[in-house]
């Protein structure tokens, strides 16, 4: 009976460091994962960036800029523009910082951390994109509104038959609709590219729950 008991005791060791070894696999693996996930979104957000810039560069002609001062934005487009890919170019640091400290990590809590703080900095991210381009397109919308001699002269073309207000309320309500679908777009194209990498990092800051718990 002594041998079977301590028999029994030493299989007790056993199975408890196969199951460190196991948890050691499991975590290599997550960790391996995120990396991996992280890295896949500095280069989406690099790419995202050279797009903007080459579609920029490729549309600013003549007519562009004619239509820039038209509107009197000659000067604050611009300025925008530049705030705004220097905001891109900041993101874009916090992912590559967020990517080397994932990379680096070396135990499950400070990596669960780190993957909080990187699907936060692509919420920050995304909200920030979304939020600057309904910004642009109210500005341009309201100096057009203003500056546009095409729709001054349908202003007063219509004042005759309807009201100004009425005739007001509707251009807005037409300028909501087409700024809110566009947004939408853009928005269902972030969840799509973004979406499923957060899903998937997500999924291993789950696993990572059941490690350290």
């Amino acid at each position: 009976m002594d041998e079977l008991e301590l028999l029994k005791k030493d299989w007790k060791k056993q199975e408890g460091l196969f199951h460190q070894i196991s948890e050691k696999e499991i975590y290599g693996m997550l960790h391996k994962g995120s990396s991996s996930i992280v890295k896949w979104i500095l280069i989406i957000s690099v790419l995202e960036l050279l797009l903007w810039l080459s579609i920029s560069f490729l549309t600013t002609d003549d007519q562009y800029l004619k239509t820039l001062e038209l509107y009197h934005l000659d000067t604050l487009m611009p300025i925008m523009s530049l705030i705004s890919y220097g905001v891109i170019i900041f993101f874009i640091i916090l992912f590559f910082k967020n990517y080397r400290a994932i990379n680096t990590t070396d135990n499950v809590k400070q990596l669960m951390q780190n993957i909080l703080k990187t699907r936060k900095t692509v919420k920050y991210y995304v909200w920030y994109n979304l939020g600057m381009t309904a910004i642009s397109m109210i500005i341009v919308f309201i100096f057009q509104f203003l500056y546009d001699p095409s729709i001054n002269k349908m202003i007063d073309n219509v004042s005759s038959n309807v009201d100004t207000k009425t005739f007001y309320c509707i251009m807005i309500v037409i300028y909501t609709i087409v700024i809110t679908i566009f947004i939408g777009l853009i928005w269902l194209f972030y969840r799509l590219l973004y979406g499923i990498l957060m899903k998937k990092l997500q999924k291993n800051y789950d696993e990572l729950k059941k490690i350290d718990y």
